[in-house]
C-alpha cells in the first residue's frame, strides 16, 4: 500500500519526486520562499501601484509607465551579478548567499522608502513637489528592480548547484510555480486589504511587504549553502573577467542561437501582458471580475506548462525541442485569441489565455534548462544571469511596445485608413496578436536546428577550441 500511494503521488503530483538525498523536499520548499517573495514584490509593483497611482493619486500614466520599466534596467546586469556570484571571494566562505541577501536587502529598502515617495507624489508634506516625489518614486522602483534581479540570478544558481542533474528539471519547475504562487497569494491579499482605498492602508500594505519580503528571504537562505570555513582561495577562484567569460560564452554559435530564440520567444509571449484584459473587457465586454479570470486562466496555464516540462524532462525529453513545441502551442492560441472578436466567442478567448500560459511555461522552463545544461561546473550563474537578462530585456520591451502599438494602430483603423472592414475596437490589438505570431515563428526557426538529439563535440560547437572552463558544451 505504501509503494503504492508512493507511486500515486510521483505520477500525479509532477514535482514529488523534484526532492534528492542532498536537498530534500522541506529544505527545497524553504528555497523556494525567495521565489515567493519576488512574486509578492513583482505584483505590487507592476500591477497594484499601477492602478494606485493612475486612479487613487492621479499620477499621469505616462510616467507610471516610466516607474514600472525602471527596473527592468537591471535586467541585462543578471548575466554580471551570476558570474560574480560564480567567483565571489567571501571571508564568509560563501559565493550565492551574499548576493541574495543584498538582493533581499536592496528589494527591502525599496519597499521601505515606497510610500513615502508615493506621498511626495501627492503633493503632500513639507518637502512635496513633484520632482521631491519623482526622485523618490524612481529610488524606490530601482531598488526594488535591482533587489529583485539579484536575488532572483542568485538563487536560481544556487538551487542548481544544491540540485543533482537528473532533478534539476523538477526542481526549476518548482520554482517557477512557487513564483506564481507568490504572485497569486499577492494579488488575492492586495486586493482584500486595498478594497476600499485609504492612505494609511496603502502605506501599511506596502511596508508590510517588505517585511514579508525580508522574512521570507533569511528562511529561504538559512543553512541552504555550505560554508567553506576561512573563505575559499583566491586560487581557486576563475582570474578571468566577465567580458572574456561572456565573449567565450557567445562564441558558441549554438548559444548565440539560443539567446537569440529566448528573445524571439519572450517577446512574444509577454507583449500581451498588459492587453488581454483590456482586449476581453474593450472588444468583448467582458466585466472586471469575468477580465480577472482570464489572469487566471494563463496562471494555470503556466502552471500546466511547468508541470509538463518537469514530467518530460525528467524522460530525457530534448529541452530545445520541448521549448519549440511551447511556441507552437502559443501560435496556435494567439490564433484562437484573434478568432474570438469576429466570432465574438468568449470560451474561444478563454481558451487562447490558457493556451497562451501553457505555451509560455513550457517555453520559459525548457529554455532556462537548455541554458543550465550549458554550464559548466561553478558557473551556472553566467549562464542563468545570460537567460534572465535576454528574457527580461526582451519581455520588458516588448511590453513597453505594446501598448503604443495597440494605440496607434488602433487610432489608424478607428479613423478608416486601413479601409471600412477593419474600423473595429478589435482593429488595434489583432495587430498586436499577429505581430506575436511573427515573432513566435521568428523564434521557432531560431531554435529549430538546436531541437535535434544529437552528440555534440567542441569542434561542431565552435569554429576555434573551446576553453577548458566549458566542458558542458560536449552535451546537448
Amino acid at each position: 500500500m505504501t509503494g503504492l500511494w508512493v507511486r500515486l503521488g510521483t505520477k500525479f503530483l509532477p514535482f514529488a519526486d523534484a526532492a534528492s538525498e542532498d536537498l530534500p523536499l522541506p529544505r527545497l520548499l524553504r528555497l523556494s520562499l525567495f521565489q515567493v517573495s519576488i512574486g509578492l514584490a513583482f505584483v505590487l509593483i507592476n500591477f497594484t501601484l499601477n492602478r494606485v497611482m493612475i486612479v487613487e493619486i492621479g499620477v499621469p500614466a505616462s510616467l507610471v509607465a516610466v516607474l514600472v520599466a525602471l527596473p527592468l534596467l537591471f535586467a541585462p546586469a543578471r548575466a554580471l551579478i551570476g558570474y560574480k556570484s560564480d567567483n565571489h571571494v567571501s571571508i564568509l566562505g560563501w559565493r550565492r548567499v551574499p548576493y541574495i541577501w543584498f538582493g533581499a536587502l536592496m528589494q527591502f529598502g525599496g519597499l521601505a522608502i515606497m510610500p513615502f515617495a508615493l506621498i511626495l507624489l501627492t503633493g503632500r508634506g513639507e518637502l512635496a513637489g513633484a520632482w521631491a516625489g519623482v526622485i523618490g518614486a524612481s529610488i524606490a522602483f530601482l531598488l526594488v528592480g535591482a533587489g529583485m534581479a539579484t536575488a532572483q540570478t542568485a538563487g536560481l544558481a544556487l538551487a542548481t548547484d544544491l540540485s543533482p542533474a537528473d532533478k534539476r528539471p523538477r526542481v526549476v519547475a518548482l520554482l517557477q510555480v512557487m513564483l506564481l504562487g507568490g504572485m497569486a497569494l499577492a494579488s488575492l491579499l492586495f486586493g482584500q486589504l486595498l478594497g476600499d482605498f485609504e492612505p494609511t492602508r496603502l502605506v501599511q500594505v506596502i511596508q508590510g511587504t517588505a517585511a514579508l519580503s525580508m522574512l521570507l528571504n533569511v528562511v529561504a537562505l538559512w543553512k541552504q549553502e555550505a560554508r567553506v570555513v576561512g573563505g575559499r582561495s583566491r586560487a581557486s577562484v576563475d582570474t578571468v573577467d566577465f567580458a572574456g567569460r561572456w565573449h567565450e560564452l557567445v562564441a558558441v554559435p549554438r548559444v548565440r542561437r539560443l539567446l537569440v530564440a529566448i528573445a524571439l520567444g519572450a517577446a512574444g509571449f509577454t507583449m500581451q501582458d498588459i492587453l488581454l484584459e483590456p482586449y476581453g473587457g474593450h472588444v468583448l465586454g467582458l466585466n472586471v471580475g469575468e477580465t480577472t479570470a482570464l489572469s487566471a486562466l494563463w496562471s494555470l496555464g503556466m502552471i500546466g506548462g511547468f508541470a509538463l516540462a518537469a514530467r518530460a524532462l525528467a524522460r530525457d525529453a530534448v529541452p530545445t525541442a520541448l521549448a519549440g513545441w511551447g511556441m507552437l502551442i502559443g501560435i496556435v492560441a494567439f490564433a484562437v485569441v484573434v478568432m474570438s472578436a469576429p466570432l465574438h466567442s468568449v470560451p474561444m478567448l478563454c481558451v487562447g489565455a490558457g493556451g497562451i500560459g501553457f505555451g509560455g511555461g513550457l517555453f520559459a522552463v525548457c529554455t532556462l534548462l537548455a541554458m543550465m545544461n550549458l554550464a559548466a561546473p561553478g558557473q551556472a550563474g553566467l549562464a542563468l544571469g545570460a537567460w534572465g537578462a535576454v528574457q527580461a530585456s526582451a519581455g520588458g520591451v516588448a511590453i513597453f511596445v505594446s501598448g503604443a502599438l495597440r494605440d496607434g494602430f488602433g487610432a489608424l483603423a478607428m479613423a478608416g485608413r486601413f479601409g471600412p472592414g477593419l474600423v473595429d475596437p478589435a482593429s488595434g490589438y489583432s495587430f498586436v496578436w499577429h505581430l506575436e505570431i511573427a515573432l513566435l515563428f521568428a523564434g521557432l526557426i531560431a531554435i529549430g536546428p538546436l531541437a535535434r538529439r544529437i552528440d555534440l563535440t567542441p569542434r561542431a560547437l565552435s569554429p576555434r577550441p573551446v576553453p577548458a572552463a566549458y566542458p558542458a558544451f560536449e552535451k546537448d
